[in-house]
C-alpha cells in the first residue's frame, strides 16, 4: 500500500484528497492517513529532496524548499531556447494522443515526463485539463501551439488519423496490439 500511495503522489500534479487515494487503491481513509505519516517520516527531513505536504485532507509530494534556488534555476534553463528532442517527442505524443495523462505519456515514452510537461505548460504549448471525475489531469495541445502550427484542430495535423492510432502507441499503452484503425506496420516509428 505504501508503494501505491507513493506512486499516486508522485504522478499527481495537484494535491490529492485522502478519499481519492483511498478510492484509487480500494482501502479506508484511516489506512491512507497512517501511510501518509510513514511517508512524511521517510521524506520530511533535510537530507531528502522531497517533502510530503498535508493541508486539511489533501496531500501532495513536493520538492524540499531548501532546494528552491537550484530547482528554479533548472526550470528556467529548461524553459528558454529551442525545444529539446525530449520536449518535441513529448509535445508530439500530446498532440497526437491527447487528452493524455502523465502516466500514459510516461508509459509511451518510457521516461519521467514531469519536468518536460511543466516546461511545455510554462511555454504555453500544452494545457492541463482537470476533470472532477478523474484523479489525474490530462494534457492536450494548446490553442497557442495549434496557432503556431497553422491548424484549427489537432485532427488537421499531418497523418493524424494514422499516427494517433499507431500500433506502437497501442502496444505501449497495453491495448490489444493493433490500433483501432487496423494499422499493423510497425516499421513506421512514432
Amino acid at each position: 500500500m505504501i508503494s501505491q500511495i507513493e506512486s499516486i503522489l508522485f504522478v499527481a500534479s495537484k494535491p490529492v484528497s485522502l478519499r481519492e487515494i483511498a478510492n484509487a487503491i480500494k482501502c479506508k481513509e484511516d489506512e491512507v492517513k497512517i501511510v501518509i505519516e510513514d511517508l512524511k517520516a521517510k521524506y520530511n527531513h533535510n537530507e531528502s529532496g522531497l517533502r510530503i505536504l498535508v493541508v486539511d485532507d489533501k496531500v501532495q509530494m513536493a520538492t524540499n524548499p531548501d532546494n528552491a534556488g537550484v530547482v528554479d534555476l533548472f526550470i528556467k534553463q529548461e524553459a528558454v531556447g529551442e525545444l529539446t528532442r525530449a520536449q518535441l517527442e513529448t509535445l508530439t505524443v500530446v498532440a497526437y494522443r491527447g487528452p493524455i495523462t502523465r502516466p500514459e505519456l510516461e508509459q509511451i515514452r518510457g521516461v519521467n515526463c514531469a519536468l518536460i510537461l511543466r516546461n511545455l505548460l510554462i511555454r504555453g504549448l500544452v494545457e492541463e485539463e482537470e476533470k472532477s471525475d478523474k484523479l489525474l489531469p490530462t494534457y492536450v495541445l494548446s490553442m497557442e501551439a495549434m496557432r503556431h502550427l497553422g491548424v484549427a484542430s489537432v485532427s488537421e495535423l499531418v497523418d493524424y488519423d494514422k499516427l494517433s492510432k499507431h500500433e506502437f502507441i497501442e502496444k505501449a499503452l497495453g491495448h490489444n496490439g493493433v490500433s483501432p484503425g487496423g494499422a499493423t506496420d510497425s516499421s513506421q516509428g512514432f
